[in-house]
């Protein structure tokens, strides 16, 4: 790769790059960094200044490849967005504290802005030891894997790289379209033939996904989906105005949803309109929600092996953590469904 004058490769420098600028070896470099008390002052200044002139960023998070000397595990957690049902988090969370500390390590949580994706991520690798990190919100499209990988941190991903399916990290998620399908055909075997979708916009990589699934049960059956389907945001006005437009233009049978929060929107058209979920018309969310749970008569709705899921992090963060580090390939878990009287 060509170089600018004055400038390093777009790669991230590395420990032998400073050495060489320095014109001392690796071990000056390591001992400036971790024990600087060890070096004469000209040469810790000399060291300081090749690092802050190549931009290098001592990796923690490498180190302890070798030591796991902090045993901690960086998870960036979002704030919960308002009229939302979706708990998924919050359960994942848990289940990630518990297995972690089951393996002998805990997760250091920290905040994170929906509109800086970094945030957070540059701090702990300067300043904390933090062993590795789980990468959440992949279905964004979000950067952390890209710049965590150029800075050779460890991390494994909740969440395929629906951005880059070229992508090699470890990663762990859950079979959305094997949940749809499940969901749909639940109610065909209940006998409904008209079975309407209300997912999330064209661009969610999820929801398009789930979508799927919904398409494919249906076909299965060889029963049509034109006029069944909408997209729309993820909130419970958004899933009442499409459901009551469905009512009226589809008249469907039954609801899939691409989650719990849509499907309540559901709820509320229907008791608007005089109707009761699971005797008029059958609604299935995602996600089993707190809130699945606790409506009356229950809605039905497809859960995700949480816990599951945070073993086969946990399995992977300890591969990429063992000496030698492991990768693990991509692991995609099947979903349940929890039947409750909204079906």
């Amino acid at each position: 790769m060509a170089r600018s004058p004055g400038r390093v490769a777009s790669a991230a420098p590395t420990l032998a790059d400073v050495a060489d600028l320095a014109g001392v070896s690796r071990q000056t470099v390591s001992n400036a960094v971790n024990n600087p008390d060890l070096l004469r002052a000209d040469t810790l200044l000399r060291v300081q200044e090749a690092i802050t002139s190549l931009g290098y960023l001592p990796n923690r998070a490498a180190r302890n490849l070798r030591t796991r000397a902090s045993h901690l595990i960086g998870l960036r957690i979002m704030p919960v967005q308002e009229g939302n049902a979706n708990a998924t988090m919050d359960r994942f969370v848990h289940s990630l504290v518990d297995t972690s500390r089951e393996a002998g390590y805990h997760v250091l949580l920290f905040a994170g802005d929906p509109d800086e994706p970094l945030t957070g991520y540059d701090d702990l690798l300067r300043s904390t030891a933090v062993d590795a990190f789980v990468v959440t919100d992949t279905y964004l499209g979000n950067p952390q894997a890209t710049w965590l990988q150029s800075r050779r941190a460890p991390f494994v991903a909740f969440g395929r790289p629906w951005a880059d399916p070229e992508a090699t990290h470890p990663w762990v998620d859950v079979d959305g379209a094997a949940g749809c399908d499940l969901a749909t055909s639940h109610l065909l075997d209940r006998g409904h033939e008209r079975v309407a979708w209300i997912g999330w916009r064209k661009d969610s990589f999820i929801g398009e996904d789930r979508r799927s699934g919904w398409g494919r049960a249906m076909r299965a059956r060889g029963l049509p989906t034109t006029g069944l389907a909408s997209r729309v945001e993820d909130s419970v006005a958004s899933g009442r105005g499409a459901s009551a437009v469905l009512l009226d233009e589809a008249r469907p049978t039954a609801f899939v949803c691409a989650s719990d929060t849509l499907a309540m929107g559901v709820l509320h058209t229907l008791a608007e309109r005089g109707l009761v979920a699971g005797r008029d018309i059958a609604v299935v969310g995602f996600d089993d929600s707190q809130v699945a749970q606790v409506v009356p008569a229950g809605l039905t709705s497809v859960r995700q092996p949480l816990e599951d899921v945070a073993i086969e992090i946990v399995t992977a963060l300890e591969g990429l953590l063992g000496h030698p580090p492991t990768a693990h390939a991509g692991v995609l878990l099947e979903p349940t469904l929890t039947v409750r009287g909204s079906s």
